[in-house]
């Protein structure tokens, strides 16, 4: 692939379709602050959703179009577009016209990663974007200046000028991001550092992760492995150096005292055990749950592999604020119902959050909106298991229609099957098509001491419509 980014190109303006989504926006801030020209064109921006990131775009220099096609009108511009987007849309037919490269958001990010002097990958199916904030917070706390690159706005790096924080302009030369194989392009990253959080099923089935996350292990000049994890322990042998982790597996080379362990509603506490220093440093994070503990460890152990202090670390994640849309306590209502926002959207990282609820006091009830129909299908009954098996008799699971956006994907099978399965499993739900209505259905049978959590993907408005929950329950 020819290199967009070497000096005889710097100046090559790009185009993002699609420009304000979790994983377009923080690209195209990277380009920008590589010195590119920006531009994009965005449905949401076409339909009035989320005005304000927009307004911010707009305000910092990123030229938006109307998702027409007339933001391209040069063949020296170069398309960025994901690979899902379909050749009918306008700004792919115009592109085509002009002779425009065309580049998805995978091909110019492992451009830009690979180009670093030093880089640290974050793979996984579920953790990803919490350990890819937790290594930049870690990293730029102790001096180090990293470029990121994160699919959730990290908190530490919110400010004023940058209130869309999922990236992080810094040094080119020590570059951090989290990498996807939901479509096969964590096969394009060459990582100094590579860590692997789990593997389960997502958007591939578990023989393809297998393969991709295998490849990935084998690249890495080193592969931080979670021993935690089955898949991924099996697939430390493909690696050519490890640094390992894990809480049940005390042999790992980072792992905790499983005595230490404190699980508060927001927080967790543990003492760290460095097996190869045999040093131990006690950690309190600013988060809830045992798949957080681990994420820090994952967090501990890549730095540790470049060479970071684990007192470092350490120090550094009990000043770690977290990310949007992960375990965000939006706030709790006069009386002390908490409404929660959360990204939980495939089996493992809705049973992560089911959990970190249900390890404290109050009834849960589960507001799910399925980022697709195409996803839907391929995990909905290991969707239903996890809401039936987290949650309690007492407990609730209130499911909308999938989001969707337009395009011409099969919706012939929607959230009522999953509905009918997660009762089949002995659980507790209701379907109801509109998001509008949920939240009507949440109000009135929402009691004083409940847990209300909003999960989806892909969907911005999910964090407007959990503070707009709050808001009626207050």
């Amino acid at each position: 692939m020819t290199d967009t980014t070497g000096q005889g190109d710097a100046m090559r303006p790009f185009f993002f379709c699609g420009i304000g989504g979790s994983g377009m926006l923080p690209l195209a801030q990277l380009a920008q602050g590589f010195g590119h020209e920006v531009a994009g064109s965005d449905r949401s921006f076409d339909q009035g959703r989320t005005p304000e990131k927009f307004a911010w775009l707009e305000r910092n220099g990123f030229a938006l179009f109307p998702q027409d096609g007339s933001g391209l009108t040069s063949a020296k511009q170069t398309l960025i577009a994901s690979a899902a987007v379909e050749d009918t849309v306008p700004e792919v037919a115009r592109a085509k016209e002009l002779g425009c490269k065309r580049l998805t958001r995978a091909e110019l990010l492992s451009e830009l990663f690979n180009a670093a002097g030093y880089s640290l990958a974050i793979g996984g199916t579920s953790g990803k974007s919490t350990v890819t904030g937790m290594i930049a917070w870690i990293l730029a706390d102790v001096g180090h200046d990293p470029t990121v690159m994160n699919g959730a706005v990290m908190k530490n790096f919110v400010d004023e000028a940058n209130p869309f924080a999922s990236a992080r302009v810094g040094s080119p030369r020590v570059f951090v991001s989290e990498v996807d194989e939901s479509d096969g392009s964590i096969a394009l990253f060459k990582p100094t550092i590579g860590v692997l959080l789990n593997v389960s099923l997502d958007h591939k089935s578990i023989e393809e992760l297998r393969k991709l996350f295998g490849d990935y292990v084998a690249t890495a000049g080193c592969a931080v492995i979670n021993m935690d994890d089955e898949e991924s322990r099996f697939l430390a042998e493909h690696a050519r150096q490890t640094v390992t982790f894990g809480i049940e597996q005390q042999d790992a080379d980072l792992t905790v005292e499983p005595d230490s362990i404190e699980q508060g509603p927001l927080s967790i506490r543990a003492v760290v055990i460095d097996n190869r220093s045999k040093e131990v440093f006690p950690l309190e994070l600013p988060m809830p749950g045992m798949h957080n503990l681990s994420n820090a460890l994952a967090a501990i152990a890549a730095l540790s592999a470049a060479g970071v202090e684990t007192s470092r670390s350490v120090y550094a994640l009990s000043r770690f604020r977290g990310l949007a849309r992960r375990f965000d306590v939006v706030g709790t209502s006069p009386s002390g119902i908490s409404v929660i926002d959360d990204f939980g959207h495939n089996p493992e990282k809705c049973a992560a959050t089911l959990r970190t609820l249900k390890a404290t006091e109050g009834r849960v009830i589960a507001f799910f909106q399925p980022h697709g129909y195409g996803p839907l299908r391929q995990m909905g009954d290991e969707l239903a298991q996890t809401f039936a098996r987290e949650l309690g008799s007492d407990d609730i699971t209130i499911m909308c229609d999938p989001v969707y956006f337009g395009g011409t994907v099969d919706r012939s099978e929607g959230t009522e099957r999953i509905v009918g399965l997660i009762e089949e499993h002995g659980g507790s739900a209701e379907h109801i098509a509109s998001r509008e209505d949920c939240g009507d259905r949440i109000i009135e049978i929402a009691r004083a001491g409940d847990r209300v959590v909003i999960m989806g993907a892909r969907d911005d408005t999910l964090s407007a419509f959990a503070k707009d929950v709050l808001d009626r329950l207050i």
